[in-house]
């Protein structure tokens, strides 16, 4: 039935093309059903991906086993500065990454385990911590308490977070546009910002700073005014801007800053 409804279709249009219609009567009106071969990309190879016993993130326990606990005090330089550690990829292909210093909670470590073995796939995805568990104490005094009479009690505790440090790594026989959304959403709640990047996408991150520093134009950098010390400007720096350049302020970082 087709057949015959296309050659009658065909028929009209050439002898509309006959008597003189160029493009025929039809020609706006007529769809052409073609088939063809679809190309699509390789997909990767898994095949050297060895996937763990254990792949989805362990629970974290609330507070350390401290004998004694200690009270501390508050300091800046726990989350100023770059990260010394967990700041790089070891077996995973994706992670979500601290871009600002910050404090962890219970609430959000126990986020980020629920969050993600919830939703991920633990037949072909396994995710792992790149964090320790809570081991700051954070004081708190009472409601109504009035000022003085000693440090408060220990309230809770919290794990410090410096720039560049992993907070959780995935990896697998997975994509980054399967896992994405899933990290994304967890990189959103977080306490600081932070941002989801791949290997690649982390080395050109790297690259492409690198870069920036390497072809700056401008001759009065951070670094050389205060070794010229320009009208006095030590007297206002800490010994953390000397140490980074300027490049971060507290615990927030400042990536146009070379």
């Amino acid at each position: 039935m087709f057949s015959i409804i296309k050659a009658a279709v065909g028929g009209l249009t050439a002898l509309c093309r006959v008597n003189g219609h160029q493009q025929g009567l039809l020609h706006g009106h007529l769809k052409v059903l073609a088939s063809g071969l679809k190309t699509h990309d390789i997909p990767p190879d898994y095949s050297e991906v060895m996937l763990p016993d254990r792949r989805k993130l362990k629970f974290v326990k609330k507070m350390p086993d401290f004998k004694n606990a200690k009270k501390e005090m508050k300091n800046l330089k726990d989350i100023q500065g770059p990260a010394t550690a967990a700041n790089a990829f070891t077996k995973g292909e994706f992670a979500i990454v601290a871009m600002g210093g910050g404090y962890l909670h219970w609430g959000h470590i126990e986020m980020i385990r629920l969050t993600i073995n919830r939703k991920m796939d633990p037949k072909t995805t396994f995710a792992r911590w790149r964090v320790n568990g809570p081991y700051k104490p954070v004081t708190r005094k009472g409601l109504g308490m009035r000022m003085g009479g000693g440090k408060g009690a220990i309230d809770q505790y919290v794990t410090p977070v410096r720039y560049g440090r992993f907070i959780v790594e995935v990896g697998g026989k997975v994509e980054l546009g399967e896992i994405q959304r899933i990290m994304t959403e967890v990189a959103q709640k977080l306490p600081f910002k932070a941002e989801v990047f791949s290997r690649a996408s982390l080395a050109a991150f790297q690259k492409r700073h690198a870069d920036m520093e390497q072809n700056n134009q401008n001759p009065w950098t951070f670094k050389e005014i205060t070794l010229g010390n320009m009208l006095g400007i030590r007297k206002v720096l800490s010994p953390k801007d000397l140490c980074h350049n300027g490049r971060f302020a507290g615990k927030f970082h400042l990536p146009w800053r070379v």
